[in-house]
Order: structure tokens, then C-alpha cells, then sequence
């Protein structure tokens, strides 16, 4: 497969952060070490984990909002990381990012429309009728014309969350990057935004990837999935077939903790339990980072570090059992 059907493709992405002592760097916190993957056009790439294992801290370095310590991030085959600041201004048009809590993520000093517009005057965009312009955006994502002179504070986080889709709407992107964006919101609401992502997603040909620690959703959102642990990536795969049959160890585990809706399934389901926290990210485990943990880890696990590495036509697993 060609390079240029990749809009995303993310190579060895690292981003330490230090840890300061009162006169020097005592160690570094290793968040995202050597992730590497690829986002086709026009797809869904969910990313999961447990918490702190580096997932958001890898969506905001690939837009630069945090910078890298190593590795290459190719957009449309061009390596951000060369960007001079126009042409950073220029890719931050074409690649969004919507942000986990909707209660901050919008100024509350400025109504819907200015809070649509913006972004729009920031990149120097002529708008005939602005006030048509943002009308059309909230329509789109499920607003009207009578929410447009309103403040944050009047709106529920459900709706908050679609005023941010309006504003990733207004410059007409191609990538967008969901950090969380339902997990602050009523499970009762969680279903229409995401419905609403996917139908904006078809309209405008969007690419997502998809942040979350909820495998339920990123089942129905994702067309292909990264399983992220401590840092680094465990599994990834079609969305279908990880889920039916996970080959990782912490895969398999992370996925046997989904509640099945039939209790009698439920009942009879096996869960595999994992042996105590994952460990600190400032001096992970030498050779596989999950082998403390793991029930089938061997002398090769504690010694090296495996790669990830194709086990089958869409699946990649970094495991010594493969």
C-alpha cells in the first residue's frame, strides 16, 4: 500500500518528560516510547489504555501542541516535525483536536458565534455572511440558530461538545484528533455525539483518531485499534478481530473486562485477572513492559524487549508468544 493513502503515519514517537530535582534532572517520565503506526484516509484509529499508559499525550504531540523528543510524524508525507511556524499555521487548519472536557475547552467569555468564528479570523478566512456561515455549522451538528448569541455556561456538556465540533468544522479539516470526548458527558448523551461524529465524519471526509479508555465505544467508532501499555503499543489490528480473539496477554485481559448485557454470558465468561499496578513510567520493567504482570511471561520477556511485529494480514503484536 502506497504512502500517500496514509494521511497520519507516526514512526517511533517518543516524549519523555523530565522530572526535576533541586538542582538537576532526577530521571524522565518515558509517556510515549517508540510508538509507531499508520492512519489511513478517511478511517477511524482508535487508541486504548489504561490510564497514564500515554494515549492522549501521543494524539497531542502528533498535532505539536506538546513537541516530541524523537521520532518522525508524516501528514500527507510531509514531515511536521521540518515545519517552519507558517506552515505549522497552515497544518493546524487541516488538523483539529477535540479536547475531553467540554466545561473548559470553550472560553466563557464569548458567545457560540464568537467561539465559532474564531478560529476562522485566525487563519485569515473570508466569510461572506458570517453569521449564515455559523448558523449552517450548528444545524450541522445539531444546534440551531437560537443557540448563537448564548455563553457556555447556559449550554449542558452534550451541547458544549457539539459547539466544539462546530469550531473544528469552521476551517474544514481533514484529521481530527477525539481526546475522550464523551467521557465527561451522561452516558444518556454519550450515543448522539458519537452518532453525530460519525455522520459529520461521512460528510466532510474526515479521519479520526480516536482516544479512549471505553472499549464499547471504541468498538463502534473505530475501524482499526492500538492497545497502548505503558507507553507503548501492545496490539493493533482490525476493530472486528481484536475483539473476537485478542492475542496480546494484556489485550485478552483489558478486553475480558467488558460487561456482556445477558447475564447468563456474563456469568460464564472468563475474566483474566492481572497481577498487581502497572509499573512507573519514569523505570519500566526491562525486556516486555507487561511481563511483571503477566501469567505467560518467560526468561525472553524479562531479558528483551519485543518488537511489533505482523502476525497475520491486518495484525501486529508485540509479544514474545508470537
Amino acid at each position: 500500500m502506497q504512502s500517500t493513502k496514509y494521511i497520519l503515519q507516526v514512526r517511533n514517537l517518543k516524549k519523555y518528560f523530565p522530572v526535576k530535582g533541586l538542582f538537576f534532572t532526577k530521571g524522565y517520565v518515558k509517556a510515549v516510547d517508540g510508538v509507531s503506526f499508520e492512519i489511513l484516509r478517511g478511517e477511524t484509529f482508535g487508541l486504548v489504555g489504561e490510564s497514564g499508559c500515554g494515549k492522549t499525550t501521543v494524539g497531542r504531540t502528533i498535532l505539536r501542541l506538546i513537541e516530541p523528543t524523537d521520532g518522525q510524524i508524516l501528514f500527507e508525507g510531509k514531515d511536521i516535525m521540518k515545519f517552519s511556524k507558517k506552515d505549522i499555521n497552515r497544518f493546524r487548519r487541516k488538523a483539529q483536536i477535540m479536547f475531553q472536557d467540554p466545561y473548559s475547552s470553550l472560553n466563557p467569555r464569548q458567545t457560540v458565534f464568537q467561539i465559532v468564528m474564531e478560529p476562522v479570523r485566525h487563519h485569515g478566512i473570508e466569510v461572506d455572511d458570517p453569521e449564515a456561515f455559523v448558523i449552517d455549522l450548528l444545524e450541522r451538528v445539531g444546534l440551531n440558530e437560537s443557540h448563537l448569541y448564548r455563553y457556555p455556561h447556559e449550554f449542558s456538556g452534550g451541547q458544549r461538545q457539539r459547539i466544539a465540533m462546530a469550531r473544528i468544522l469552521s476551517l474544514k479539516p481533514e484529521f481530527v484528533v477525539l481526546d475522550e470526548p464523551t467521557s465527561a458527558l451522561d452516558v444518556s448523551v454519550q450515543a448522539n455525539i458519537l452518532n453525530t461524529l460519525k455522520d459529520i465524519q461521512d460528510e466532510y471526509k474526515l479521519t479520526y483518531l480516536f482516544i479512549s479508555h471505553d472499549l464499547a465505544i471504541v468498538k463502534y467508532m473505530s475501524h482499526r485499534i492500538g492497545v497502548m501499555y505503558l507507553g507503548k503499543l501492545a496490539e493493533v489490528g482490525n476493530s472486528e478481530s481484536i475483539f473476537e480473539e485478542p492475542l496480546h496477554p494484556y489485550t485478552k485481559a483489558l478486553f475480558s473486562a467488558i460487561p456482556i448485557p445477558d447475564p447468563d454470558i456474563e456469568k460464564k465468561k472468563e475474566r483474566i485477572k492481572v497481577i498487581g499496578e502497572p509499573p512507573s513510567p519514569i523505570n519500566p520493567p526491562e525486556g516486555c513492559r507487561f511481563n511483571p504482570r503477566c501469567q505467560y511471561a518467560k526468561d525472553i520477556c524479562r531479558e528483551k524487549e519485543p518488537e511489533l511485529k505482523k502476525v497475520d494480514s491486518d495484525r501486529f503484536v508485540a509479544c514474545w508468544l508470537y
